[in-house]
């Protein structure tokens, strides 16, 4: 009996003696590798602040269960695999957008530059709209005589400048201008008449 509870003492010691070392291992690793753990964290996330959080969280979680780490691979490998999951679970918990109030301040520590930048993009009813409207009125300029229907192709299609028009059609600016106001007349008056 006695050297039963020998043998469960000494491998306690052994145990305690194995922890202590996987500390030591563990705090080795990260004193070089700590950056390359943020560098890891922050290709998933895109974010400081939350590759800050998730190499937290990761190391955190293997400082607890470093006891289970069994060297069947480097301590460094072993805590990249986790620093990758942590980062990895923090993305499916993350909100699809970041809410910044409008009487605060964002901090551009903490926001990538991408979520700080206001989208100007045109929502999709925007676009459906934008697109059945410029439908109707290019079947309206077709009904425009060929003088207004240029004008206006001119000016509001192509983009063109009054001086730039001015060159292509050989008149006066002045001509120029009253051509486009006649045809965005006309269009009003026909755009009236289809929705009536």
């Amino acid at each position: 009996m006695g050297t039963t509870i020998a043998t469960i003492d000494s491998a306690q010691v052994l145990d305690r003696t194995s922890f202590g070392n996987q500390k030591r291992e563990m705090a080795a690793v990260l004193s070089r590798n700590l950056p390359s753990f943020y560098r890891h964290a922050f290709r998933y996330l895109g974010n400081v602040a939350d590759a800050e959080d998730a190499v937290q969280d990761a190391l955190l979680s293997a400082y607890k269960h470093v006891g289970q780490f069994r060297g069947q691979a480097r301590m460094s490998t072993w805590l990249t695999a986790i620093v990758i999951n942590s980062a990895r679970m923090q993305l499916r918990r993350r909100r699809r957008q970041t809410h910044v109030f409008l009487d605060e301040h964002p901090d551009p520590e903490r926001y990538a530059l991408s979520e700080l930048l206001p989208d100007h993009r045109p929502s999709p009813a925007e676009q459906c709209l934008s697109s059945d409207l410029a439908k109707n009125v290019l079947q309206l300029t077709r009904q425009l005589s060929p003088t207004l229907r240029r004008a206006f192709q001119l000016r509001h299609l192509d983009g063109l400048t009054i001086r730039e028009m001015t060159d292509i059609l050989g008149v006066a600016e002045g001509t120029v201008k009253a051509r486009i106001a006649r045809a965005r007349a006309k269009l009003r008056s026909l755009m009236r008449k289809r929705g009536g």
